[in-house]
């Protein structure tokens, strides 16, 4: 078939691996931005795959969701040649002493929700050190097994790069596509014609998706000579919940030079972390605000005071698409799916979301 995918972020990317494994098909992406995705949710993002922690907030189906996609990820990174980018060690959460009942709270409240939660295992300082010496000064958290992340820069970056490589996938950059029909793509007063197309275009689609809206997300880069720690970490705090998500070193034996897969510079040896929170009703994409950085930058360093000489290396600020109930929608009709609302849960979901919107839609109608 030949097959047109807007949208080259998470989503499109995701969509065209899988459709790559059948052979015939030819695929086309429509981008409004480059190629590389650099400018992308997707790439923004932590890559976190937080299936428990995030059910506080959302319905069991995200849970259901999340362990299908964890174990859709790492032949999809495979493919792409990421062989280094999958983590599921699980994750630690922790909180201050004057906050662990609220804590306490937030564990009781994932138990209640999925069977599987109850298997989430309360830490005392000694087993904390033993997981993460780092964290030794807290004296209580809580492991959640099975939690892990995906390199989220890396996978753009080597999709694009196995994208290139083929023979059947083919870029048109820095084009914007006005409308979307089964079959058909409007560019201006142009209409191109396809056998299938794919909308993946997230905040893209508002001129479809009225109910559309953006949250805004805020990512802080850290560079630390003087801190080893290897699994997802968060902080429980009454107004925000931050994490601090460790990344490989994907620059080993590079000196202040930028990565080619990561666009980001850094020091050889040292250990990156991306640190967030923020989730901001708000469609600007404007640099990060004072208080953003005070507060995210305040709360890493009461996690450990090594922190404080640690090096702020990036910034990065995006919008996800979320619609009212903040769960994803799959639209589907002969020729034309739409995949969107993926909300925060970027790569918690992606897999799985786009495994089923192809199942129901080209797949059950060929």
């Amino acid at each position: 078939m030949n097959i047109a995918i807007v949208g080259a972020g998470l989503v499109g990317r995701v969509v065209a691996l899988n459709l790559l494994r059948e052979e015939g098909h030819t695929i086309t992406f429509f981008e409004q931005g480059n190629q590389d995705g650099t400018a992308s949710a997707g790439f923004t993002a932590a890559g976190m795959l937080a299936t428990f922690a995030e059910l506080e907030t959302a319905e069991s189906v995200i849970f259901e969701y999340g362990k299908r996609s964890v174990k859709l990820w790492p032949k999809l990174l495979q493919e792409t040649g990421v062989y280094d980018g999958y983590q599921q060690e699980g994750s630690i959460i922790t909180a201050h002493s004057q906050d662990m009942s609220e804590l306490e709270h937030f564990i009781t409240s994932l138990r209640s929700k999925v069977e599987e939660a109850k298997e989430i295992k309360w830490l005392g300082q000694k087993e904390i050190s033993t997981l993460e010496p780092e964290l030794n000064n807290h004296h209580q958290a809580f492991y959640l097994k099975g939690e892990g992340q995906v390199d989220s820069q890396r996978f753009i970056a080597f999709s694009t790069t196995y994208f290139n490589s083929l023979a059947n996938v083919f870029w048109r950059e820095h084009t914007k596509v006005d409308k979307i029909e089964a079959g058909k793509i409007h560019i201006g007063k142009n209409i191109e014609c396809f056998d299938w197309v794919f909308d993946a275009r997230g905040l893209g689609a508002k001129e479809y998706f009225t109910d559309l809206r953006g949250v805004r997300g805020e990512l802080i880069w850290i560079e630390s000579n003087d801190i080893t720690i290897t699994r997802p970490t968060r902080l429980l705090h009454p107004r925000y919940k931050l994490y601090i998500v460790p990344r490989k070193n994907g620059c080993e034996g590079i000196e202040l030079e930028h990565c080619k897969e990561c666009k980001i510079a850094q020091t050889a040896n040292s250990k990156r972390y991306i640190v967030g929170a923020s989730e901001i009703e708000s469609e600007d994409n404007s640099p990060i605000s004072v208080r953003s950085s005070l507060e995210l930058l305040s709360a890493l360093f009461t996690i450990h005071p090594s922190f404080g000489e640690a090096r702020v290396v990036n910034i990065e600020t995006n919008c996800r698409p979320a619609f009212k109930d903040n769960l994803p929608r799959i639209e589907n009709q002969k020729g034309l799916t739409r995949i969107n609302g993926l909300y925060r849960h970027g790569y918690l979901l992606a897999p799985a979301i786009v495994e089923e919107a192809l199942n129901r839609g080209i797949r059950e109608f060929n």
